[in-house]
């Protein structure tokens, strides 16, 4: 019998506690998962290794941004250690960005840091074969638009990990793993328009790697992003277990969750 305990989410992050996008995306997670702005437990894997505890007890794991952490120059054993927990316990998990890079990583891939293949702003995506089979990807269409702001990028799928999306510059651009359902997006389906504004103005030396002169610029020729942000809500109606919520509790914290 399904328990009536509701899914307990758990965002984990690679930010400094000063780092103010660090904020934002807690925020844009809480929002497209449906719940407030302190719904939503989240870790720092700056602080260390995520307690196997918090993990264990999570249903659904988000992987988000770096902040100025990168998985080529800043690796460490603790976050290989989180990585291959979830990959042990097959906990549903997606990775947007840097968590697309660590669980690569992490997991038997190549990662490698080359400004020759860094993708700053909003790109075209379009899905491999696989992708368009997905449950999770497969409604997007053949192409779609989503924001992106990369340096370092993943040259090798780790072992058991299938293609789901490319741009015409990098070819790995999404992966999920074939026995497990595990999933990462080199790019940030949680983000829309309005938010890569406001994290561009965080770091003004990226904007002429979006091939934009100013804000403004990016602002006016932003596409609608909705299709992509879709992804998140697909993969949370498919493996949260129950559409009632229940907290998850971490050291000193406890946040009561509304992710279903």
């Amino acid at each position: 019998m399904r328990s009536s305990r509701g899914p307990r989410c758990l965002l984990l992050q690679a930010r400094e506690a000063d780092d103010p996008m660090g904020a934002q995306e807690r925020r844009v997670f809480a929002r497209l998962l449906g719940v407030g702005r302190t719904g939503l437990t989240s870790f720092s894997l700056v602080e260390g290794p995520a307690p196997p505890d918090l993990l264990d007890a999570a249903d659904l794991v988000f992987i988000g941004g770096s902040g100025d952490y990168s998985v080529v120059r800043h690796w460490n054993d603790d976050v290989a250690r989180t990585m291959e927990r979830l990959h042990d316990r097959a906990a549903p998990t997606f990775g947007s960005c840097w968590g697309f890079q660590a669980l690569a990583r992490a997991l038997g891939g190549e990662v490698v840091q080359d400004p020759a293949f860094a993708e700053v702003g909003f790109r075209e995506f379009r899905l491999t074969e696989a992708g368009a089979r997905d449950p999770v990807f497969g409604s997007l269409g053949d192409r779609f638009p989503a924001v992106i702001g990369h340096e370092d990028t993943v040259t090798r799928l780790p072992p058991g990990a299938i293609r789901l999306a490319s741009t015409d510059l990098v070819p790995n651009q999404a992966f999920v793993f074939r026995d497990r359902p595990i999933y990462g997006t080199q790019f940030h389906p949680e983000l829309d328009g309005g938010d890569l504004v406001e994290r561009l103005a965080r770091y003004p030396r990226y904007i002429p790697l979006a091939g934009y002169r100013s804000l403004d610029e990016i602002a006016a020729a932003l596409p609608p992003l909705t299709d992509a942000a879709a992804l998140i809500h697909r993969f949370q109606r498919r493996f949260a277990p129950n559409p009632t919520p229940e907290p998850i509790s971490r050291p000193g914290e406890e946040e009561i969750l509304r992710c279903g």
